[in-house]
């Protein structure tokens, strides 16, 4: 074998050196600049050349093979951590279509892979001020899309919001970490629905928390029952993460359901957080509620950003709220401010979107409207599943995904990770798996609402023939999904 490798100062070991002239025979740390030029290095403990900078060469004996084989082991903090959504299921679907498979994604929200676009006057407010947009700007976000936030916050009635108390992140999945760095010891603890959007999960675990998991059944239309938080919560709890509307069922959380949970946060106090992402994305006679103003005084940040309704998920551009008593919350708007600093800032290009998202047209109630591509797609998906013998669903009310499940009197026994590799093997269908988002025992599926109408009609009758082919052994008594 024969090469060159560049060792740093901190790794530096010490070699037996076989002297040249220049040198005598001792042992000497090797030099951070020494170049290894590896000769006939077959085996361990193999000879090789040494130059030093000053062109003087040695032989050296090492044994390389030992420090080249060691493998880097990841944290600890990572055991438990789970993003199933981009996961192994995602990493075979693109090993099929490495080799030629047109594969069908309905595992991820992504509205621009699906022909939607970013809202016109948002693409022209950023081309305008690109030429501004070259410097770093406060750890916060620009000041315009800030006051932005506030305004918009204060019309819908929350308490104690202010410019200072608004942060722009790269994304709200940026700021979810950011909220719970700022909040968190190790072991305490935090209230998170199942099931839930599995970062959330993920950031309370990297930041030393532990997730006590409140049901949100179908039984109860994925709503969760407060009586049960409030079983949950100890002298340990610290927050009340809220999803609404809901990320992965399409739950919209009802006025008096919201305010009931405000009282436990109150009661015990407790931070709540709530992702809005989807607020302007309800269906039929569902609205949604925002939390801030129910909550008034008691604090609360509330999360939201271009991603869902502006279309708008490259532009990674998202922001939190914090409103409540600002008495109550000063020292943890300033933990806020220095996690915001060291990470410099958001994007500023994609921040100037922001102001024209929030005050422009509402681009998105045509979507949602009946006759609007998302209300469409959202009847199409729950007519499929009415008509199928193994599926059932609770009718998403908001947001962009169906939650459907397998009926028990066809499949007492089901794994939906199972079915979820069956579906893409068999039928070039990539979907997320309830388990995915934090549900035991689960029976679940997600699927994304973005595709056409016709495109996830046909999508629900490739889950059935899936379905039809496991039901057929388990009618001869044969296992049903393993």
């Amino acid at each position: 074998m024969t090469g060159a490798a560049l060792w740093p100062v901190q790794n530096s070991p010490r070699l037996s050196v076989d002297a040249l002239p220049d040198h005598k025979r001792n042992p000497i740390p090797l030099h951070p600049r020494l170049i290894l030029c590896w000769t006939e290095l077959t085996s361990p403990g193999g000879p090789c050349t040494a130059r030093i900078p000053d062109n003087k060469y040695c032989r050296v004996s090492y044994n390389f093979w030992g420090s080249l084989l060691t493998s880097v082991q990841p944290s600890t903090h990572l055991s438990e951590v789970r993003y199933e959504i981009r996961g192994p299921l995602a990493r075979r679907a693109r090993e099929l279509e490495a080799h030629g498979r047109d594969i069908v994604h309905i595992n991820i929200g992504n509205p621009g892979r699906f022909g939607f676009r970013v809202p016109a006057h948002l693409l022209e407010a950023m081309a305008r001020q690109l030429p501004h947009s070259d410097a770093y700007c406060q750890e916060q976000g620009i000041e315009e899309a800030r006051v932005a936030v506030a305004a918009q916050q204060l019309a819908r009635g929350a308490s104690g919001v202010a410019v200072d108390r608004i942060f722009i992140g790269n994304g709200v999945s940026e700021l979810i970490d950011i909220a719970l760095r700022a909040l968190l010891e190790t072991g305490d603890e935090v209230l998170l629905p199942s099931p839930d959007y599995p970062l959330w999960s993920a950031a309370t675990l990297l930041n030393g928390g532990l997730p006590r998991y409140y049901s949100c059944p179908a039984v109860q239309a994925h709503l969760p029952d407060s009586d049960e938080m409030a079983a949950l919560i100890t002298p340990r709890t610290r927050a009340i993460i809220l999803i609404n509307p809901n990320n992965p069922t399409g739950a919209v959380y009802p006025r008096a359901l919201l305010e009931k949970i405000v009282a436990l946060a109150e009661h015990h106090g407790l931070l709540l957080l709530c992702d809005e992402i989807y607020d302007g994305i309800t269906y039929d006679e569902h609205r949604f509620e925002p939390l801030a103003p129910l909550a008034g005084e008691v604090p609360c940040l509330s999360f939201n950003g271009l991603s869902k309704v502006h279309r708008a998920c490259g532009f990674r551009v998202g922001w939190m709220s914090l409103s409540g008593n600002p008495q109550r919350t000063a020292a943890y708007r300033d933990a806020l401010q220095l996690l915001a600093a060291l990470r410099l800032c958001a994007n500023v290009p994609a921040q100037w979107a922001v102001k024209p998202a929030l005050e422009g047209p509402a681009t998105i109630t045509a979507l949602v409207r009946p006759g609007g591509r998302l209300h469409e797609a959202r009847r199409a998906v729950i007519n499929g599943v009415e008509s199928s013998k193994y599926l059932q669903l609770v009718a998403p009310q908001g947001a962009l995904y169906a939650f459907p499940s397998v009926r028990t009197d066809a499949f007492p026994e089901f794994d939906d990770e199972s079915f979820a590799y069956r579906l893409l093997e068999e039928e070039s269908v990539l979907l997320a798996p309830g388990s995915s988002f934090n549900v035991p025992d689960s029976r679940h599926v997600r699927l994304t609402l973005l595709p056409e109408a016709t495109q996830l009609t046909d999508i629900v009758t490739r889950m059935d023939r899936v379905l039809g082919r496991l039901a057929a052994p388990a009618r001869s008594g044969m296992v049903t999904v393993s």
